[in-house]
């Protein structure tokens, strides 16, 4: 990813592994894979893999993987989701670092939308 230019529309440019013990899976994505794991909190760590796509380990109930894509139009991006007959779990949300939304897949994925 171009820092000068911002991330490529449509791009995947960052991620989610949830679950309940999210100590058990930092320590098992870190060792296991050799990424950087920088804990922020109870239920929350930042993720840097050696590939430079970051994420994060969230602690949930479920557990779960989310991917986030970088959209050039967070309202029409939402907009086509329900046209194309899916959820919104969350709407467009800053969330003081980047405004997103969140939208499930024909499987019931969780897909996150962030405005590029």
């Amino acid at each position: 990813m171009d820092e000068q230019a911002g991330p490529r529309a449509n791009a995947v440019v960052h991620f989610d592994i949830s679950g309940p013990a999210d100590e058990d899976l930092r320590r098992f994505y870190g060792g296991l894979l050799d990424w950087q794991v920088d804990a922020k909190g109870p239920g929350y760590a930042l993720v840097q893999t050696p590939g430079g796509l970051r994420g994060a380990i969230v602690g949930s109930e479920q557990p779960g993987l989310a991917l986030g894509v970088a959209v050039p139009d967070l309202d029409q991006a939402v907009q086509s989701a329900l046209e194309l007959g899916e959820a919104v779990v969350m709407p467009p949300t800053d969330n003081g670092w980047v405004t997103k939304a969140q939208v499930t897949d024909p499987a019931g994925n969780l897909l996150t939308l962030i405005q590029a």
